[in-house]
């Protein structure tokens, strides 16, 4: 099973999704059902932040003095047959400006989907790999909604 610790320093995410903790280990029950995730003992942990909080983990870790959407922190812990896989953190203001062409979970979804794949081992610094990462990405949306 996989299961995510959510933690939010942003009340304001609360409009948009009353139980974010709830919301998203119902998306990992069910991702945990699929094939490639199954048997998967994974955990990891989710921060709901605001675009001052990003840009400063931006800046601290990354050397880049903006905001952005989603940073991931892969650390692989491994006791007692669980992996704790990192850390993930997002800005509900660039979610909430995305979710106006679309809705607001699905630009969580991807957010957070995204996030994961990083804590897993994938990457896009290349374009093979970007390829290879966004066809996971849309897999893994399909299972939620519908997506081209």
């Amino acid at each position: 099973m996989i299961k995510a610790n959510v933690i939010s320093d942003y009340s304001i995410w609360k409009r948009n999704i009353k139980s974010p903790s709830e919301y998203l280990n119902k998306r990992l029950k069910i991702l945990s059902k699929t094939s490639s995730f199954k048997r998967k003992n994974y955990e990891f942990s989710v921060l709901l932040t605001n675009n001052k909080q990003m840009k400063h983990f931006n800046f601290k870790f990354r050397k880049k003095n903006k905001t952005t959407d989603v940073l991931s922190f892969p650390i692989k812990i491994k006791e007692n047959k669980k992996t704790y896989l990192g850390d993930i953190a997002i800005s509900y203001e660039i979610v909430k400006e995305r979710s106006k062409e679309t809705n607001f979970l699905l630009e969580f979804d991807k957010m957070w989907i995204h996030g994961y794949l990083h804590l897993i081992g994938y990457d896009h610094k290349e374009l093979i790999d970007f390829k290879k990462m966004h066809r996971k990405e849309k897999l893994i949306l399909n299972y939620f909604h519908e997506v081209n």
